[in-house]
């Protein structure tokens, strides 16, 4: 009998698994872009906790294990920002970031989520070169607004879409 994957909130409790499979889902991203300084792998687990605590987080488990989480939040703009869509590297291609993404959008989208101003737009980002994030986010509505330079090595490339 095979487990099947289950998508719930996370919470303070997932801070430390969540911040494991981050660093080992961003060595990829290092790697295309050169840099191990990016955000997402010198992140403290004291920001990552109050990511979630400030915003909304999914995770994905596949029995007790995390292999995937997403993680946004509500500006006083009415743009959710979607941040560090992360699925492990073995659980890739089975479409589990387009459902977190749904998931995410869901959530913001929902009547009662807890928010004051309505989402109005979803916003996120990645690197130029980072080929299946793009096609993931273009198959999802989402469409390029700008770009900004980090530096010689790294472009990020924001998209958005209305909620």
């Amino acid at each position: 009998m095979g487990l099947s994957v289950t998508i719930s909130a996370a919470d303070a409790r997932d801070a430390e698994h969540i911040l494991k499979l981050q660093y080992l889902c961003y060595q990829s991203e290092a790697e295309l872009y050169g840099d191990w300084s990016i955000e997402p792998l010198t992140q403290s687990l004291d920001a990552l906790r109050a990511e979630l605590a400030e915003g909304h987080g999914l995770v994905a488990r596949l029995g007790d294990e995390v292999v995937a989480s997403v993680r946004g939040r509500l500006d006083e703009d009415g743009t959710v920002r979607i941040a560090k869509l992360i699925v492990h590297p073995r659980m890739r291609r089975h479409g589990l970031g387009g459902r977190l993404l749904d998931g995410i959008e869901r959530h913001f989208a929902a009547a009662g989520a807890g928010a004051t101003t309505p989402a109005k737009r979803f916003q996120l980002f990645t690197g130029h070169r980072s080929e299946g994030n793009l096609r993931l986010y273009r198959s999802k509505g989402y469409e390029q607004v700008g770009t900004r330079e980090l530096g010689p090595k790294v472009t990020l490339v924001t998209l958005e879409k209305a909620a």
